[in-house]
């Protein structure tokens, strides 16, 4: 059987095991997401030897070329030395500067990086709280906010979540690499409509995403829709008011969970130009893209993010 190394541990797995269930059983912290190559929030180093890759197409050949992997996609088949990530060596210094509740269920949680942090909205950072990691989406939107914004859902127990519940203005935080993730707002669908369907926290990438539509002077209708376990889940609904006062081109619409096959049963495209994401609970992704695509959606015009809500042990 194949023997797997980190740093000075080795020890041997099954021939064919998952390399991040293999880490991650055995105590090495590799934080994950989707579990689907998007999120690359598993992202470790092959030093010596190699992996099956089922996702070989996730990364760069530059990426590839130097070893990386997406540990959620592979196999380990032979002997392999992995270089995992270390949040106090290879992450970036950041501090929190407020923690607070939107509504029951989620925590808003705003950093400020050491150094300034470029990306677009939509993307994924790995936070790790101590040794501690999870990755999360960004709600904030470049250029605009002073602070990186996330929101946590809290329903769910984990060790990222206890961590960060302690969290308080001025405490210390790590950031691990950057992730692109499924989502973007792209500037050729300026005139086209666009649909942001969320279940959850799902909201928050595309929040952001909403308002780089909206800083772009977005023409086509925007419409956005959030499914919630109850009224109190909507939990942007004011800012989002707001948003909707504002633009005319802009709809908002609230769904209670109980609901959502009903409402979603009633939706019928305008437009065969319109572009789609959707974000949130696997479950929820997959009833918007079914009745997205038996509306007579194009596949390659919906763009899907997935929400695991089970954690990484990590620690």
């Amino acid at each position: 059987m194949p023997e797997l190394k980190v740093t000075d541990r080795q020890w041997t797995v099954t021939a064919g095991a998952n390399l991040l269930d293999a880490l991650n059983q055995a105590g090495v912290p590799v934080p994950y997401s989707c579990r689907a190559g998007s999120c690359h929030a598993c992202l470790v180093q092959c030093v010596s030897g190699d992996v099956r890759d089922s996702r070989p197409d996730a990364l760069s050949p530059a990426q590839r070329d130097q070893g990386w992997r997406l540990a959620c996609q592979c196999q380990v088949t032979e002997d392999v030395q992995i270089h995992t990530f270390d949040p106090q060596r290879d992450g970036q210094a950041a501090e929190v500067v407020a923690v607070d509740w939107l509504g029951a269920d989620v925590l808003r949680l705003r950093i400020t990086p050491e150094r300034p942090l470029r990306y677009r909205a939509g993307q994924h950072l790995v936070l790790w709280a101590g040794d501690v990691a999870r990755p999360y989406s960004l709600a904030s939107l470049p250029g605009e906010d002073r602070f990186l914004e996330f929101h946590l859902d809290c329903r769910e127990p984990g060790q990222f979540i206890s961590a960060a519940r302690q969290l308080k203005a001025g405490d210390p935080i790590r950031l691990g690499e950057l992730r692109g993730g499924a989502l973007h707002y792209d500037p050729d669908w300026h005139d086209k409509p666009l649909w942001l369907l969320a279940s959850g926290t799902g909201l928050a990438p595309l929040f952001g995403i909403l308002r780089e539509a909206l800083r772009q002077q977005h023409q086509g209708a925007i419409r956005l829709i959030h499914v919630a376990r109850d009224a109190c889940g909507h939990y942007l609904a004011k800012p989002l008011q707001a948003l909707a006062a504002k633009h005319p081109n802009l709809s908002v619409e609230w769904i209670i969970g109980a609901e959502a096959p009903a409402a979603l049963a009633q939706l019928r495209l305008t437009s065969r130009q319109t572009q789609a994401l959707v974000c949130g609970h696997p479950e929820r992704v997959e009833a918007f893209a079914k009745r997205l695509y038996l509306a007579g959606l194009p596949r390659n015009q919906l763009l899907a993010d997935v929400f695991l809500t089970r954690e990484n042990g990590a620690g």
